[in-house]
């Protein structure tokens, strides 16, 4: 029996003794948590980590060298509403069919804009399709608690966020702008007024910080989905009077727009309200993170950071700049759709940065991954998991990037669709059939259209684009039987004679020391914090 039990004890440190000679595994008592934040029309270039000089981003600055950085990162489409269906579904724009911001004219309705243009924009998906299973679904089904704060402009009542997964709703609905502004009061059934004047940007941050407090003993997905820093441009005398100062002391440049194709844009980021707006937003991420960090979560939450589209440079508002990329929102070039794009995996420490293209349908499938729950590829059809990537893998990853945007902008954008491919992007045109082909990565305004070095790369490139159209079942517009060409010329003139003047007056107004919007900063002045 003494034999028996001394064999017992060697036997049982022999297993011991080759446990200990075993790699160390990393014990997760809980479920990761993700904090995915969107901003709201944030250029590449209006953050201090990617490269602007005016705007102060301290907090996001951070978050980004905390994580990686995808210099190469881009939004699913040029403007929101689609861009936030890829996000939610993982399929390309063409494929969901929601292709423009929801609620703009499409069909013979366009005419009612008087822009006077060649073609009739195709008609479009409404709401966020029932049929589809949205990452806040995935996470659902798994035991995440769900929320959501801020823009969603995925449809009306009926296709809110807590129709599609999300079991906290703050302030989402159809509107894709800030109804009232973003000082209190505001006009949203989703987000009651509390204090006259507040800071909606805050308040939602502050909303985030309160669910993460509440539910940190829970896996959550949290989604802070900011109406900053789209339009209406605000913010206080304060940040005003500081970047008005900073633009100064830089040297005010005499003008700060050009003539693009169709509509002046701004080359110069000297806007000071917009300046403020920026910060106000980072100054609210600060809050989000903070929370993390006081419950003790900062370590087991992954975070997600990048925008929808790339910075308002004409059109709708002319906030920014994204030069050295040509265009901004609503613009087929690298400044409509190029984006910051940060991700933030605590326990993973192997890249700070990559310069593999990567998209926002990626992000569907990657943090399913990350929280190693299983993917559901038959949902997030045009996205990849990037974790092996996130882990430090070699590996390229070979796809083609599809964008489709068979609309015109309110930016100057054209009808038109996009395959970017091992290092080459061409813009297919719809009104007259013409492409573009461009070396990548880019940084350049100017650069060059080289499809007459490269007419097989092309001819190859656009093949496989009107091959994948088809296979989705694309919409495309259609020539306006009822075109003008005198009218049409006579509005492009006007854009010169008229508009752009008027632009660079505004400018230079809002710049000057004396610059008041209104009596009371439109409503900032009687908030109390």
């Amino acid at each position: 029996m003494k034999y028996i039990k001394l064999l017992q004890i060697a036997l049982l440190l022999t297993v011991l003794c080759c446990k200990s000679n075993q790699p160390d595994v990393v014990k997760i008592d809980k479920k990761p948590n993700v904090l995915f934040i969107l901003v709201d029309d944030l250029g590449y270039h209006d953050l201090g980590v990617t490269g602007s000089d005016f705007y102060e981003t301290p907090n996001v600055d951070k978050l980004a060298t905390e994580g990686v950085m995808f210099t190469n990162g881009y939004a699913a489409s040029r403007v929101c509403s689609p861009s936030r269906a890829s996000i939610m579904t993982g399929k390309f724009t063409a494929r969901h069919g929601i292709t423009d911001w929801i609620g703009a004219k499409a069909g013979e309705e366009w005419r009612i804009r008087n822009r006077h243009d060649k073609m009739l924009p195709a008609n479009y998906v409404m709401q966020l399709p029932n049929e589809d299973v949205t990452i806040a679904e995935a996470f659902k089904e798994h035991g995440y608690i769900t929320f959501f704060a801020g823009k969603w402009h995925l449809g009306g009542k009926g296709s809110y966020p807590e129709d599609h997964g999300f079991d906290i709703n703050i302030a989402g609905i159809d509107a894709g702008s800030p109804r009232g502004g973003f000082f209190s009061p505001w006009s949203n059934p989703k987000l009651k007024n509390k204090e006259k004047g507040e800071n909606l940007t805050m308040r939602l941050a502050n909303e985030t910080a309160d669910f993460i407090t509440k539910h940190k003993d829970s896996a959550f997905f949290a989604y802070l989905s900011f109406y900053a820093v789209h339009a209406p441009v605000q913010t206080t005398q304060q940040k005003w009077a500081k970047y008005r100062n900073k633009a100064d002391s830089m040297g005010i440049a005499e003008t700060g727009y050009e003539m693009e194709r169709v509509l002046p844009i701004r080359r110069i980021q000297d806007n000071p309200v917009y300046g403020g707006l920026v910060e106000s937003m980072d100054d609210a991420v600060g809050v989000v993170l903070k929370a993390l960090k006081d419950n003790g979560l900062d370590e087991n939450t992954i975070v997600v950071f990048t925008s929808d589209n790339g910075g308002v440079a004409s059109g709708d508002n002319y906030a920014t700049s994204n030069l050295p990329l040509r265009g901004g929102k609503g613009y087929q070039w690298e400044g409509g759709i190029k984006e910051p794009f940060f991700v933030k995996v605590p326990w993973l420490n192997y890249i700070k940065s990559t310069e593999v293209p990567v998209v926002s349908t990626d992000l569907y499938p990657t943090l399913l991954d990350l929280a190693n729950l299983p993917l559901k590829n038959e949902q997030h059809l045009d996205g990849v998991s990037l974790k092996p990537l996130l882990e430090g893998s070699q590996k390229e990853i070979n796809r083609p990037l599809f964008w489709h945007y068979p609309h015109y902008g309110n930016q100057g954008g054209e009808p038109s669709s996009i395959i970017q491919k091992n290092g080459w992007k061409l813009i297919h045109y719809w009104e007259d059939g013409r492409e573009e082909l461009f070396k990548l990565p880019s940084e350049e305004k100017d650069n060059e259209n080289v499809i007459s070095q490269y007419s097989d790369i092309a001819n190859n490139l656009k093949n496989e684009l009107l091959t994948w159209l088809k296979e989705v079942n694309a919409a495309y517009p259609i020539t306006d039987t009822e075109f003008n060409a005198t009218k049409r010329k006579q509005y492009l003139q006007n854009m010169v004679n008229k508009k752009l003047p008027n632009l660079e007056a505004q400018r230079l107004e809002m710049l000057s020391p004396d610059f008041k919007p209104n009596d009371d900063w439109w409503g900032s002045q009687v908030y109390k914090d």
